[in-house]
């Protein structure tokens, strides 16, 4: 398939806002063009022109955006079963006015939906795709036929399912993608059923458009795309309905690095792959998929100590793909799990000299972090942490305060107050400050103790604070794992607390955040 063609229709703005807790505003369905057209996928479907105000007003305001590689598409159905003619079907009527040069029109395959959900004859359905498309035709646009329901039709009633494309064919249209809209078939058969359309259509186009309440709606789409199709319809990140769409990523991802087909304009786009899903969720205020394939921040990490002495040698030893093809990259994880490979490498990576005796020091700290490890910390998303018991182990680590003491009183209204006291040099500070809930009021607090020695702390954020309890059967005895990220400027870092009292694990992974921002900054300590 060297070299073969594969259009990329993306379907995020309305499939992907289907997705339960996904609301995108006009706003943000113009950043996602941008960052789509960026990508360099070929269609961009921008929503259902006349359903709601939203996306009448995107219509509007996406013909002002200068594309450089994509084309907005206006979707809707078939006419409506009542209208008598398709100049005056407001389906019709407001694809027209979305002034898209592409459209795409879903119309009934199976004969099921046709005469239960759509309530209507099956030839006369017939009538409703050809009169749409025809008239779609003669307004010069460029038609694609979304072929509803077509796989589970197929199964079910092969002769009237192939009658509709062959209609749609008749009428004019441009692409046939054909659906599996209930996500239910597997990838065997969807590869003999597109073998069998395109020996019986050889010179439509055909596209698959497949959910993924399978879970194989990738699969499926690289099984359809082995058998013929050329246009993979499919949401960024796997947005959408129920248990959603085709992921477009690792659809992009497989198709151009191992089916080697080309999909987008260049090597140099495949490479924006991980900003463009990460950005995505972002928009989505949705967290990123950590073990997302290709893109995910742990796809190519790296925690088992015998994988990474390999990996050290060879990356091939446990990567699929070259990391950086796709815009990620590779990282090799401290843990309980981990050998000195792992901690050497996490060394060099921070640029942390070990010194002339590496080999000793190394196994020093191996030790020591499997045995916090054992009490309860995790490093393995608190790089920050790690690199200060690092530090502190070759006695690099600087003192900009001392913690002696601090107090938190929570309240009914959930303001609550913290009180700080510490040391910098031989001054004695004593702070307080409110906050929404013990964190926020403790984070407050000791950054307004420490802002006239170190400036810098003005301007870190506390973005994000977890909380998990650690062997819960020992009940209220039981330790408490805090996770706090910090954030200066669009740079973050992860620190963590273990402790009973949860305040106090609390305490200690704000205050090493702190000082790992301090470090990071390079200011001078002032003990």
């Amino acid at each position: 398939m060297k070299n073969h063609k594969i259009q990329i229709y993306d379907t995020t703005l309305r499939d992907g806002s289907q997705m339960h807790g996904i609301s995108f505003s006009v706003a943000d369905k113009l950043k996602i063009v941008s960052l789509l057209d960026e990508l360099g996928v070929d269609y961009i479907e921008g929503g259902w022109p006349g359903a709601n105000p939203k996306d009448i007003e995107f219509f509007q305001e996406v013909k002002n955006l200068k594309l450089k590689n994509s084309q907005i598409v206006a979707f809707g159905s078939t006419k409506r079963v009542d209208s008598e003619n398709c100049d005056e079907d407001p389906i019709l009527e407001a694809l027209i006015k979305a002034e898209t040069s592409v459209v795409t029109i879903v119309g009934k395959t199976w004969d099921l939906h046709v005469e239960q959900a759509l309530r209507t004859t099956l030839d006369n359905n017939l009538k409703l795709i050809s009169d749409s498309i025809e008239h779609l035709k003669s307004k010069k646009r460029r038609v694609i036929f979304d072929a509803e329901h077509f796989f589970d039709g197929y199964e079910e009633n092969p002769d009237y399912s192939l009658k509709v494309l062959e209609t749609a064919i008749g009428s004019g249209v441009d692409v046939i993608s054909l659906c599996d809209t209930n996500g239910g078939s597997l990838p065997t058969r969807i590869n003999e059923i597109v073998k069998e359309v395109v020996k019986k259509f050889p010179r439509v186009q055909l596209g698959i458009h497949a959910h993924n309440d399978g879970d194989l709606a990738i699969a499926n789409s690289l099984a359809a795309v082995e058998s013929g199709a050329v246009q993979v319809q499919g949401t960024i990140n796997g947005y959408g309905e129920r248990c959603g769409n085709a992921d477009l990523i690792s659809v992009i991802g497989n198709l151009c690095l191992k089916m080697n087909c080309e999909c987008l304009p260049s090597k140099q786009h495949l490479t924006k792959l991980t900003q463009t899903s990460h950005s995505l969720s972002e928009i989505a205020n949705l967290n990123p998929r950590g073990q997302h394939p290709f893109v995910g921040r742990f796809a190519f990490t790296h925690k088992g100590g015998l994988h990474a002495s390999a990996m050290l040698r060879n990356r091939e030893t446990y990567e699929h793909t070259i990391p950086d093809l796709v815009g990620n990259k590779s990282r090799i994880v401290v843990s309980e799990q981990a050998g000195l490979s792992n901690v050497i490498d996490f060394a060099e990576g921070k640029g942390i000299e070990l010194g002339k005796n590496s080999q000793r020091i190394a196994k020093e700290l191996l030790i020591e972090i499997k045995a916090k490890e054992h009490e309860g910390y995790q490093f393995e998303q608190a790089g920050a942490s790690l690199e200060l018991l690092f530090l502190k182990k070759l006695d690099k680590k600087k003192k900009y305060y001392e913690i002696i003491d601090f107090r938190v009183f929570d309240s009914y209204d959930s303001v609550a107050e913290a009180s700080v006291q510490i040391r910098v040099g031989e001054k004695v500070l004593h702070t307080a400050s409110l906050g929404v809930g013990p964190g926020h009021a403790l984070d407050n607090a000791l950054r307004k103790a420490l802002r006239n020695y170190y400036e810098v702390v003005a301007d870190f954020k506390l973005t994000d604070f977890k909380v998990r309890v650690v062997d819960s059967h020992d009940g209220t005895a039981a330790k408490t794992r805090v996770n706090v990220e910090m954030d200066n400027q669009g740079s973050k870092w992860n620190t963590v607390g273990l402790h009973e009292d949860i305040l106090q694990a609390t305490f200690q992974a704000i205050s090493e955040s702190i000082e790992y921002g301090l470090y990071k900054a390079n200011v001078d300590s002032q003990h």
